[in-house]
């Protein structure tokens, strides 16, 4: 009788210890530090996932470590990869469409940014990566603006005759069209490139603004403000089989996370924009600002070079352009 109990007693913890190793392990790639915004977005869904107990972990892999940052839309869409952080213009090669996330004058501010990923437009993206078996937890956009080594730019007319690096092949365009010379590069170059007189002019982010310390080299800055013409798209996506595979209460405790993840997003981004604004400032760097007038005048310009582009080269790209900018 004490053999029966001790066998069924050691069936019963095996059992138990069985069910414990069954929780499921997901995997996140990103390509940035654990003090990017974007690793906290990661880190508050992977918390408060956790935190809701359902046998689900998230593991994230920051820094590029797991996949290169524009090798990580193809694994996430094959099941190799369960969810990253990325901008979504680095999987335009497979889904063109999805370059329009990263289009001059296409946001406005941070909160028509927010209006965008709620709106038909959005739901159009998403049935492309639905397509992909990709889907979207976290909504959220960053934006960036404007330096001048010599001078500020506010209007098109500011950057004729400079060399100028953008961020983007549809701001090349842009600048391009404003009678700007380009010069590719990346951020991590823009202040090799100032410094040598190689660049005038540049436009990034403002945190790579920041993190670069690009304020060493210009004259002036016109940072994201009311209206700013960068903005990219930047979401954190799953695989969709992945998340249907889940059990419903795993699938709920990730969506609650995710809706606080997007909320930090989007006040954090406005902080970014302000936090720049200051380190410029207090550098001795003239702040100027970009108005609405200028913004129109900017998108004039793009929608006859950046947007008459993508219509040409995107089947359904006029629908698209269309529903974005019906977005007020």
């Amino acid at each position: 009788m004490k053999a029966n109990f001790l066998t069924t007693a050691a069936a019963l913890a095996a059992l138990c210890l069985g069910g414990a190793a069954q929780a499921k392990e997901l995997r996140l790639s990103h390509q940035w530090s654990n003090k990017d915004v974007r690793h906290k977005v990661a880190e508050i869904v992977a918390n408060e996932v956790a935190a809701a107990d359902v046998d689900l972990d998230i593991k994230i892999f920051g820094s590029k470590s797991l996949f290169k940052p524009r090798e990580q839309y193809r694994p996430l869409s094959r099941g190799q990869l369960d969810m990253t952080v990325l901008p979504l213009s680095y999987a335009g090669g497979q889904q063109p469409a999805f370059n329009l996330t990263l289009m001059p004058g296409l946001v406005k501010n941070h909160d028509h940014a927010a209006r965008l990923s709620d709106s038909p437009f959005m739901d159009a993206l998403e049935e492309k990566m639905a397509e992909d078996d990709v889907m979207v937890l976290v909504h959220g956009y960053l934006a960036g603006g404007f330096v001048g080594k010599d001078k500020c730019i506010t209007k098109p007319e500011d950057v004729k005759g400079l060399q100028t690096r953008a961020a983007g092949k549809a701001f090349e365009q842009m600048l391009a069209g404003a009678g700007a010379s380009i010069a590719s590069m990346a951020s991590s170059e823009i202040y090799n490139a100032m410094q040598t007189g190689v660049l005038n002019a540049a436009n990034t982010s403002s945190s790579s603004f920041v993190s670069y310390r690009i304020y060493e080299q210009v004259k002036c800055y016109t940072p994201a403000g009311d209206v700013a013409l960068w903005f990219m798209y930047q979401p954190l996506l799953m695989n969709k089989s992945t998340f249907e595979d889940l059990n419903e209460a795993q699938q709920k405790a990730l969506l609650d996370a995710s809706a606080k993840a997007e909320a930090y997003y989007l006040e954090e981004a406005k902080k970014q924009d302000a936090a720049s604004v200051k380190v410029f400032a207090d550098a001795g760097v003239e702040i100027a600002e970009m108005s609405p007038e200028d913004f129109e005048a900017w998108r004039a310009i793009a929608q006859e070079t950046s947007y008459k582009k993508f219509v040409t080269e995107v089947p359904d790209g006029q629908a698209l352009l269309d529903m974005a900018l019906a977005v007020e």
